[in-house]
């Protein structure tokens, strides 16, 4: 990559920071509802057609701050250690999710966390953004268990399992939160759920190599 290249592709990378970060802060400003795209690029001081370059709609805007999470299950499997199976890696990242409260476990009591996770769930125009990105973790997660030596089928019924099993537990642990309760208090029974839903996996999956 030339010079000109680099410095065009960093450009590109801080607009879409750029934009990124003035849609969040005006979505807990103001609400999801009360945001349009227009006041999202005066803020962000682009044009409407250069933040749809960008984000195709004003729901990817508010997702991107989980896309991140894509790969995060997949990744957990290919990093592993030679003597440790797929489902005792993925155990052990969810356990450490919920230990260092990373807000995608639902277990992280930051105000700011909390607004977004509940526009993320009271948005009815967001459940295809979010079934969308479930599907896609899937496949992730089900390639990369293919790529461990799981049979095809397997792979794709444990990768739909295991992040469905995920999300639910990460919403129970947001509406715990949500209704009062500390992330510090919820810890206890977050782990006690994650170890149950890998125990109940284990059951299932262990016979098919997971």
């Amino acid at each position: 990559m030339d010079t000109s290249t680099g410095l065009r592709e960093l450009k590109k990378q801080r607009t879409r920071q750029a934009i990124s970060d003035a849609a969040i802060r005006l979505f807990i400003e103001r609400g999801f509802a009360a945001v349009s795209v227009a006041d999202i690029a005066a803020a962000a001081e682009v044009s409407k057609p250069t933040l749809f370059k960008y984000f195709p709609s004003k729901e990817d805007l508010l997702i991107d701050r989980i896309s991140d999470h894509l790969d995060e299950f997949a990744r957990a499997v290919r990093g592993r250690s030679a003597d440790e199976t797929p489902l005792a890696a993925l155990r052990r990242h969810t356990l450490h999710q919920l230990e260092i409260r990373e807000p995608f476990s639902g277990l992280n009591d930051d105000a700011d966390s909390l607004r977004l996770r509940e526009m993320i769930f009271s948005t009815p125009s967001l459940g295809a953004h979010m079934l969308r990105f479930a599907r896609i973790s899937e496949r992730e997660l089900s390639d990369a268990l293919i790529e461990a030596g799981v049979e095809e089928l397997d792979a794709r019924l444990a990768a739909t399992q295991i992040i469905g099993s995920y999300l639910t537990l990460a919403e129970e642990n947001w509406r715990q939160l949500s209704a009062g309760r500390t992330a510090t208090a919820q810890y206890p029974k977050a782990r006690r759920a994650a170890e149950h839903a890998f125990d109940l996996l284990s059951d299932g999956l262990t016979d098919a190599g997971v």
